[in-house]
């Protein structure tokens, strides 16, 4: 057996009985003594509670109440499970229900240090679509903000959209923008990205921050107590947000069109539109979009005549689209 592999055997056999006697360990193990002794010092160095046996039979036993070792992970690979375990429910797999049992297994043979960094983290996860984006964030900073939600604290950060130092007066010497407050109220993930949803102390109102551009400082403000997000559902109502609706999660601009291709080939593209098969080579498509020029745009990515249903905002909208293209090819020539 290589080292490791003979390391994992011996985790094994000290799990199925108590006591393992010296001798016993190294004829199942086909090592020595001194070698059996030198791994089992090599566990503890990584953290397994193991005891020594006296006797004549010494040997070795896990710690009391100790069936299962002490998982062994860094800080940042408990993040990453905690992470994968929780936004499992937003996969469509199923598995939201075992992942939670999941984690709360883990967490019960994690040492006290790590559990309460596992702790720390908890979040929503919305369902990602096609061409999810990728902003990494710091496990510090995803933490940090944790924190403050579960702890109902004022939090204070920089935020990368804001400019560094603004001047009242044109010409006149520059002043460091203050930090962000707000009222930390849920951490979301949708798409690849982190997000803050949040109460706005200064502009009195509710905001969406990209948790990648937020720098955090520290120490956090006063307690406070919470409000409830509009609606008083947060996965419903950051939907609403980047749909481009204050409050109900639906598109502001919904439309219906006939387009002249098989619904075969318009259903894998429409995202959370909807798809009505009239034949071979025509079907009725439903979607929505932030703007009546955006879902028009959208519907022309199909490459097919399209006739419009309904409502006339939408036929208005390809009509301004068409006079732009007629423009723009005006201007190539």
């Amino acid at each position: 057996m290589t080292t490791t592999s003979r390391l994992l055997t011996l985790l094994s056999l000290l799990q199925t009985r108590r006591d393992w006697p010296g001798a016993v360990l190294a004829g199942r193990l086909g090592i020595s003594h001194r070698t059996v002794r030198r791994d089992i010092d090599r566990l503890r160095e990584m953290g397994y509670r193991i005891e020594a046996t006296m006797g004549p039979d010494g040997g070795y036993r896990l710690d009391a109440g100790s069936e299962l070792p002490p998982l062994l992970f860094d800080d940042d690979q408990v993040v990453a499970l905690a992470v994968a375990l929780q936004a499992a429910t937003a996969t469509g797999a199923g598995i939201g229900e075992a992942a939670v049992r999941a984690l709360t297994t883990v967490r019960q043979v994690m040492p006290s240090r790590l559990r309460h960094r596992l702790d720390a983290v908890e979040f929503t996860a919305l369902p990602s679509g096609p061409g999810a984006a990728s902003d990494p964030v710091s496990p510090d900073v995803l933490i940090a903000l944790s924190t403050a939600v579960r702890a109902h604290e004022v939090l204070r950060f920089d935020y990368a959209n804001d400019r560094a130092s603004h001047s009242p007066d044109p010409g006149g010497p520059a002043i460091p923008r203050p930090a962000r407050r707000v009222e930390p109220h849920h951490l979301v993930t949708s798409n690849g990205r982190w997000y803050l949803v949040a109460w706005d102390l200064e502009r009195e109102d509710w905001r969406i921050f990209r948790a990648d551009r937020i720098a955090p400082r520290t120490p956090t403000g006063p307690r406070f107590t919470p409000k409830a997000v509009p609606g008083g559902d947060v996965a419903a109502y950051v939907s609403a947000r980047f749909k481009g609706s204050d409050r109900t999660d639906r598109w502001p601009c919904l439309g219906k069109v006939v387009l002249h291709r098989p619904a075969s080939e318009v259903l894998p593209f429409v995202g959370d539109g909807t798809v009505e098969d009239l034949g071979p080579d025509r079907c009725v498509v439903e979607a929505g979009s932030w703007s009546w020029i955006a879902l028009a745009a959208s519907l022309g990515r199909f490459d097919a005549a399209v006739d419009v249903i309904g409502p006339p905002e939408l036929a208005q909208a390809f009509a301004v689209l068409a006079d732009r293209s007629a423009r723009a090819a005006m201007l190539s020539i």
